[in-house]
């Protein structure tokens, strides 16, 4: 499903596009494809949301050590960051914008993770940032777990991969790697901080609307 909306009254529109659940080699060619036609200026700025089939991607900085030492295969990607898992339950985020600073690669993700903080805070989870590491957090007395994994590349201006949020999957995936290279936190969800069921469908909306807000500050 495509949808066309106005993040702000002066900000290029952004498409979205609802896929459901995709293969994660189908859901890259679909970036791929979108990212060409951008950078063309044949298509506007666009935004997907989808779950993956079970799946582990690697970025470009994972190590060996940190793949899955029972020989389940794992896609190498030309993002940044280092191995993750995606599977049911994870809404995830593929923002492909054409951004008003090219540079400002660290500034995207602060944007990104802001609006995934604004979402958790709807929901009643006390969510942030921590310093030398990218994502979305919580941290408390029972330590740091992440709750969102972030992974982004720009080419010619315009952004590629992008976010995965913990709903309500199953997280024993993420016992077979060191997530993100970090090895000294653990993995969380939404279902998980909250004690009850919550769906893709519940969270999705929420998400959607500060998704807006914010790449309509950083999009050209």
């Amino acid at each position: 499903m495509y949808v066309a909306l106005q993040p702000t009254p002066n900000a290029p529109a952004i498409a979205l596009t609802r896929a459901g659940l995709v293969e994660y080699e189908q859901a890259l060619a679909l970036q791929r494809k979108f990212h060409q036609e951008i950078v063309a200026g044949l298509r506007p700025n666009s935004l997907i949301f989808l779950e993956h089939p079970s799946v582990y991607t690697a970025g470009k900085r994972t190590q060996d050590f940190e793949k899955p030492n029972d020989g389940t295969p794992v896609i190498d990607v030309d993002r940044g960051g280092r191995i993750t898992w995606h599977g049911p339950g994870q809404l995830v985020g593929y923002p492909i914008i054409k951004l008003a600073r090219p540079t400002e690669l660290v500034g995207f993700v602060r944007t990104l993770e802001g609006a995934l903080i604004e979402l958790c805070s709807d929901f009643g989870i006390k969510a942030e940032r921590v310093d030398g590491r990218s994502g979305v957090w919580i941290v408390d007395e029972k330590g740091a777990r992440k709750i969102a994994a972030i992974g982004i590349r720009v080419a010619g201006g315009v952004t590629m991969h992008g976010f995965a949020l913990n709903v309500c999957p199953d997280l024993s995936p993420f016992s077979q790697i060191v997530p993100c290279g970090i090895d000294d936190a653990a993995v969380t969800s939404m279902a998980l901080e909250l004690s009850r069921e919550i769906t893709i469908d519940e969270v999705a909306p929420v998400l959607e609307k500060y998704l807006y807000q914010a790449l309509g500050k950083v999009s050209a």
